[in-house]
C-alpha cells in the first residue's frame, strides 16, 4: 500500500487520510502489528482527539486511558509494550493524529 503524505517524521500530514489500512502501513513503518490491544489504544487516542482537538502526552494519556478501558491498562508498561519508544508519540502517529506537543 502506497501511503499517503507524511511529516518529516512519519505523521500524517491531512489527517483525513486516515484509515485502518493507512494505520496498518504506519503501525509496519515502526515494527509493529496491530492486534485488538492496539486497536483499543488507537480508538481511544482519537476520541481523545476528538474530545479535546489535541494529541495527549503520556500523563495525560495513560489517565484518558484508565477512565476509558480501566485501570489495568493505563499504565506506561502496558503502552510501551504496544508501542515501544515513545508510546504517547508512536500510538497518536499510527492512529492519525498530530505529534504530541510535549513529545521529542
Amino acid at each position: 500500500m502506497k501511503l499517503p503524505a507524511l511529516d518529516a517524521e512519519g505523521f500524517l500530514i491531512n489527517l483525513s487520510d486516515w484509515s485502518e489500512p493507512v494505520a496498518n502501513a504506519l503501525a509496519k513503518n515502526e515494527g509493529i502489528e496491530l492486534t485488538n490491544a492496539h486497536w483499543e489504544i488507537i480508538h481511544c487516542l482519537q476520541q481523545f482527539y476528538r474530545e479535546f482537538d489535541l494529541s495527549p502526552a503520556m500523563r495525560p494519556l495513560i489517565k484518558y486511558i484508565g477512565i476509558q478501558l480501566g485501570k489495568e491498562k493505563a499504565n506506561s508498561i502496558y503502552l510501551l509494550q504496544l508501542f515501544p519508544g515513545s508510546p504517547a508519540k508512536v500510538a497518536a502517529k499510527v492512529a492519525g493524529l498530530p505529534k504530541p506537543e510535549n513529545c521529542l
